[in-house]
């Protein structure tokens, strides 16, 4: 374990799938979500097969056990992009990353109610805690005005909230997977069926992007997959509970880029209600570190 390299690993993750997410937005204006989801997905395929291939992965590495289990994930992954995606078009960066951190509190809800976690009082309250948040951010978006501009904002936090709802299904997905898959596995079979199933929205009104747009969505697409190899390797190098609480990094970086490069000022309410969902995810984080501790304990004690 290389507690530092874990963590460095994690966080340029974060500045990646920020940086994605930026060339995403820059496109939002023109290019349909479905569209920007098959650059993403494709795009990002290479990549993660010439990682496969300096660890010797595959072919072997792609084997499963369970292949509705990667459909499943891929069509929930698949609608988290894309409504993420479309929201990118109404609602400033920072604004769209605080609402995306639904997802990990979702996530203790969904488990809880289809994979059969136990739940108790203190990770209840920090989901609380974190929706009340969600809620401060959305709430703003929520009052519409006559002027009609608010209706779009309005639509935009829907349907980012929608995308936190299928990443935390993709997620509750992905944790049943990992008892029989592999994480090559899972990567790769996602972004392909990624890639497919954004096929679907090709009558939906694709277009022709620009040379500049074109450029973008590709580097989004290797930047997906460097993302995932990043995060990946994260995983591999510190225990996940050290690293987990450096997601939240991704609000630094969105704010600057959203400052920087889309002249988007942050609001109160999207700053306070941020706060309070970051709270609730760290608390969840060094509760589920507790626990795991203490989980080891009661095994070591139990050996002979």
């Amino acid at each position: 374990m290389r507690p530092l390299r874990g963590i460095t690993y994690k966080l340029l993750s974060v500045l990646v799938f920020i940086t994605m997410s930026g060339l995403i937005k820059a496109t939002a204006a023109h290019v349909p979500a479905g569209q920007a989801v098959f650059f993403r997905s494709f795009f990002a395929i290479p990549v993660i097969v010439v990682w496969l291939l300096t660890r010797r992965e595959f072919p072997a590495g792609l084997r499963v056990q369970s292949p509705m289990g990667h459909v499943w994930r891929g069509v929930a992954g698949t609608c988290a992009m894309g409504f993420g995606f479309a929201g990118l078009a109404w609602l400033p960066l920072p604004e769209v990353t605080a609402i995306g951190y639904a997802a990990p509190l979702l996530t203790v809800v969904f488990a809880a109610m289809f994979l059969g976690e136990e739940v108790r009082a203190f990770r209840i309250s920090a989901v609380a805690l974190g929706m009340c948040g969600v809620l401060i951010v959305l709430w703003p978006r929520l009052t519409l005005s006559r002027e009609g501009v608010d209706h779009a904002q309005a639509m935009g936090a829907m349907l980012v909230l929608t995308g936190a709802v299928f990443a935390a299904l993709a997620q509750v997905f992905v944790r049943k997977m990992v008892a029989t898959e592999k994480t090559p596995a899972i990567v790769f079979w996602f972004s392909l069926t990624s890639t497919l199933l954004s096929l679907i929205t090709l009558p939906f009104g694709w277009v022709v992007p620009t040379a500049q747009e074109a450029a973008l969505l590709v580097m989004a697409g290797l930047l997906g997959g460097i993302g995932q190899i990043l995060l990946t390797s994260s995983y591999r190098e510190a225990d996940a509970s050290l690293v987990a609480p450096f997601d939240y990094a991704s609000m630094l970086f969105a704010l600057a880029i959203g400052y920087f490069i889309f002249a988007e000022v942050p609001t109160l309410p999207m700053l306070g209600g941020a706060s309070l969902i970051i709270t609730a995810g760290i608390l969840i984080i060094w509760r589920e570190r507790r626990l795991g501790l203490e989980r080891a304990r009661q095994r070591k004690a139990m050996t002979p």
